[in-house]
């Protein structure tokens, strides 16, 4: 298995947060893929160092998809 460090695991962490916010938009029905969702959360929280960074990882993937802050 590959070991992931520095700045690939950066765009991971970032990419399953993207993942994340994107599927939390879509309406809830059954084609929204929560399992995928739920996780994706897991393994987001196991790479992050704490509840802090996971905050900031989201809040970060929000804005990009929401193109402004908050």
């Amino acid at each position: 298995m590959a070991q992931i460090t520095d700045r690939d695991l950066h765009l991971v962490k970032k990419a399953l947060c993207l993942g994340i916010a994107v599927i939390e938009q879509q309406p809830e029905g059954p084609f929204r893929p929560d399992s995928d969702a739920a996780d994706m959360k897991d393994l987001a929280d196991r790479l992050m160092e704490d509840d802090i960074e996971l905050a900031h990882y989201l809040r970060s993937a929000r804005l990009v998809l929401s193109g402004k802050p908050g």
